[in-house]
């Protein structure tokens, strides 16, 4: 069967921590999987890709299960040379595994799902005027979120927790927190975010915990024939 939808990672391929969450809705012999940091090391990585002091930041996991911090500018401009790229050895479906906010990226011919143009409008959808927990994995990216949410009737309030880092204690304390906010309703908005964190937010906060990895999945199964 001809692999029509590849994923595409701002880190390296194949992103095995969540793999098994994406292919419990996507048939796995009809996709491919590259990413924008594929072959590097972590010190090409950080030569290549590393954020300037007060630059916009975006997230990733190595193949060493590490976590990286990257230029999301830099992302960008890399993120748009590979779409082209993978275009051009005749993927029809790009689904991009990060839900960072670009605002450039395009495709000629391939259909490009990103996860950042899905998520924030599907959540208001459902939400309605419910409040609504932001989960990231960084503090930094809090103050960048604005835009994204801005469609929201009520403004989101947020937590921090690494879903590459984070541990119990970490998970706990980013529940309690979005319970003091008064939060009813979360989203982890991070691909690297898996089943685990999920259940276990949701079994201290007995309310909706929302993965976008798992919303994207779903949409992108609905594209395959």
């Amino acid at each position: 069967m001809k692999q029509t939808l590849v994923t595409l990672t701002i880190g390296q391929s194949p992103r095995s921590d969540i793999l098994p969450l994406l292919l419990e809705h996507l048939p796995e012999e009809q996709i491919a999987h590259a990413g924008l940091l594929d072959g590097l090391t972590a010190a090409e990585v950080a030569e290549q890709f590393a954020p300037q002091p007060h630059e916009k930041l975006l997230v990733s996991r190595l193949q060493d299960g590490s976590q990286a911090r990257l230029s999301a500018a830099k992302v960008e401009t890399g993120l748009q040379r590979k779409i082209l790229e993978l275009e051009q050895q005749g993927y029809e479906i790009i689904l991009l595994l990060c839900t960072g906010e670009f605002g450039h990226l395009q495709a000629n011919n391939a259909l490009l799902l990103e996860p950042d143009r899905i998520i924030p409008p599907l959540i208001k959808s459902i939400v309605d005027s419910h409040q609504v927990g932001i989960v990231v994995p960084v503090r930094e990216q809090i103050g960048e979120q604005a835009s994204k949410w801005r469609h929201l009737r009520k403004a989101p309030c947020f937590a921090v927790a690494s879903p590459y880092l984070s541990d119990d204690k970490t998970l706990t304390a980013a529940a309690l927190s979005l319970k003091e906010q008064g939060a009813d309703v979360v989203v982890l908005d991070c691909i690297g975010y898996h089943q685990h964190h999920r259940d276990f937010l949701q079994k201290l906060l007995d309310i909706p915990v929302l993965l976008s990895n798992v919303l994207v999945a779903k949409l992108a199964a609905e594209l395959l024939v």
